[in-house]
């Protein structure tokens, strides 16, 4: 009898919280959220294009992390300046400008568009490649023709 070379394991079974782990964390971020309640205000409003993302295509991973990247990279520029001038109404200077919107939700927005438009560039790369190495075959060809006589290329594509 052969032996199988692996053997079958079990699987695990998910990763599951029990109430007292799920309620630390719900906690822990009440407690977070409340101590930098600007910074949650700017991200809840910043990060909105990724929610909508996770709300309306949540299966789609790489959607998600690609617009939840550029989002969050848009969001942390307009923290950096909240930093700098840290108070209890500084998500209100933040939010009050216009440019900081665009910045969070264009970026979001960059993020979407280079999910749809990069797989079109790599077919557009591949397709150059091949037709320049396309036209290398053939001059190749060409020079064999030249060098060889016409019939033996000929006799070869029959």
């Amino acid at each position: 009898m052969i032996k199988p070379l692996r053997k079958n394991t079990a699987k695990k079974a998910p990763f599951k919280l029990n109430w007292a782990q799920k309620l630390f964390i719900v906690a822990a971020l009440i407690i977070l959220s409340i101590t930098s309640l600007p910074i949650v205000i700017v991200l809840l409003i910043g990060m909105l294009p990724t929610v909508t993302v996770l709300l309306i295509d949540s299966r789609n991973f790489n959607k998600l992390t690609m617009v939840g990247c550029f989002n969050l990279a848009g969001a942390f520029v307009c923290l950096v300046s909240m930093f700098n001038q840290f108070n209890s109404l500084s998500e209100i200077t933040v939010l009050g400008n216009v440019f900081n919107i665009i910045i969070m939700l264009g970026a979001a927005a960059l993020g979407m568009l280079l999910y749809f438009e990069l797989p079109n560039l790599f077919v557009y790369l591949f397709k150059s490649s091949a037709q320049r190495r396309l036209r290398h075959i053939n001059a190749t060809l060409e020079k064999i023709s030249a060098d060889w006589g016409s019939e033996i290329v000929n006799d070869v594509s029959k």
